[in-house]
């Protein structure tokens, strides 16, 4: 199983950190160790000061697909749900820094967070999909899915041009912005609409 991540896929979020609008979708992979087991909180790693959340809503691959064709890649997903790719930002801008691959950044154990449901697509308007990230009972990042510079069939299409997708994978869409900090202490809530999906807690 894949972890396929979208970056830069909000104009917001790619002003807020000074980074180039991309021409095509910037991906990179996180490991399957990289699950929060559910329930459990998430620790802060001791090598990092500058742990970031980031909201973003994922797409469950439901069957296997190479070379898809844009206009078939609708059949290929069939639930969305939500996760936080928690991101060490100072290890991430060291390594931008000097022309690196920033998978320790990105791709650390737990960093991967996910919803213990998914939503079945046609319950949802996929061109409109609210979505939103509390902190402390404050909303922090608050998106929809019609802000995206590249939506759900361009990107299941464009990745499968690399790699072959197989049932199971999942695939982070980007992250609006509003990204942040985290802290001892804290507590996150995500929320698809109206309706929570996955809370976090961090020690």
């Amino acid at each position: 199983m894949k972890i396929i991540c979208i970056g830069r896929n909000y104009i917001d979020h790619a002003n807020e950190l000074e980074n180039k609008i991309p021409k095509e979708p910037l991906f990179f992979l996180k490991p399957d160790s990289a699950i929060q087991p559910k329930g459990h909180p998430f620790f802060i790693p001791d090598f990092s000061n500058n742990i970031h959340y980031e909201i973003e809503l994922v797409l469950k691959i439901c069957k296997n697909g190479k070379n898809i064709d844009e206009k078939f890649a609708h059949k290929y997903y069939q639930e969305i749900g939500l996760g936080i790719d928690f991101t060490a930002r100072d290890i991430q801008e060291e390594c931008k820094k000097l022309g690196l691959p920033w998978e320790k950044a990105k791709g650390f154990d737990g960093s991967a967070q996910i919803s213990n449901t998914f939503i079945d697509k046609n319950e949802l308007n996929l061109k409109e999909i609210n979505f939103k990230l509390k902190l402390n009972n404050k909303i922090v990042q608050n998106g929809n899915s019609k802000d995206m510079i590249f939506n759900f069939d361009y990107i299941v299409s464009f990745i499968s041009r690399f790699y072959t997708l197989r049932t199971g994978d999942l695939i982070y869409t980007g992250t609006p912005s509003g990204v942040g900090k985290i802290k001892n202490g804290d507590r996150l809530i995500g929320y698809i609409e109206n309706t929570k999906k996955l809370t976090v807690d961090i020690k």
